[in-house]
């Protein structure tokens, strides 16, 4: 049902050291094995066999004072006592925002949509490889660290300005009409001057871990936002392609 090869993904040290993850199953067998595999990553697993242990575990915003458990809920759907979507749907009524991957026999698209809708941020179908399940937990925690840093007023880079909670942008002076995805974009590179991105970091940093395409698209919006920024945008002076390795800003 599963499968245990290697994950071969990059170095998780990019991401916090010692992330803690909640994994709630009701399947001994696939707990073990979900434990065995992210604790090898280096991960702090905890684990629940039904809904009600889950909850007790994962207490509101309000009760947690600024200190959260975990940094991930792993939840499976077929659970008793409550089950995982209305785990998911109380978590969210209690304002608890931890990021909830979903694992499901169920592989429907009503299904995958009716887990997204109660709250959950991503979806995985059974069966599935622990390669997969790693890869989805890494980008779920890169974008929760991301969007748990302070947002700034606004962030400066040469001629070009961000409003972050005004969702505008200046370059030299002229307001720059962006596509949400460029704002994203732009907003993420200005935010790590000079860290270079690949495609597939990017895509799971704005595009979402389930974004159906390729890294195409990466291209296409890096073009588009090139010629809103760039006084010569085959010669950039803001967004540089790193040959082999992907982007940067600056």
């Amino acid at each position: 049902m599963f499968t245990l090869e290697p994950a071969k993904c990059p170095p998780r040290a990019e991401i916090g050291q010692m992330s803690r993850i909640l994994v709630v199953e009701d399947e001994e067998l696939i707990r073990e094995m979900l434990v065995l595999t992210l604790e090898a990553e280096g991960y702090m697993v905890a684990t629940a066999a039904d809904g009600r242990t889950a909850l007790s575990m994962l207490p509101t915003s309000e009760a947690t004072q600024g200190e959260v458990p975990y940094d991930l809920l792993i939840l499976d759907l077929m659970l008793p006592q409550v089950n995982g979507l209305d785990v998911c749907r109380l978590l969210r009524h209690q304002g608890n925002q931890i990021p909830i991957l979903i694992l499901s026999a169920k592989g429907s698209e009503t299904d995958r949509v009716l887990g997204l809708e109660v709250g959950a941020d991503d979806y995985l179908t059974k069966p599935f490889s622990m390669r997969e399940l790693v890869a989805r937990c890494r980008a779920l925690l890169r974008r929760q660290r991301f969007n748990s840093l302070p947002q700034l007023p606004l962030l400066q880079f040469k001629d070009v300005t961000l409003y972050s909670q005004e969702c505008r942008v200046t370059v030299r002076g002229e307001e720059a009409s962006l596509s949400p995805k460029e704002f994203r974009l732009l907003e993420l590179f200005m935010t790590y001057p000079r860290r270079v991105w690949s495609r597939e970091q990017l895509l799971d940093q704005v595009w979402g871990a389930d974004f159906i395409g390729d890294s195409k698209t990466v291209d296409v919006h890096i073009r588009w936002l090139r010629e809103k920024l760039e006084k010569d945008p085959s010669h950039p002076e803001y967004i540089i392609t790193v040959r082999g390795f992907g982007y940067r800003f600056g």
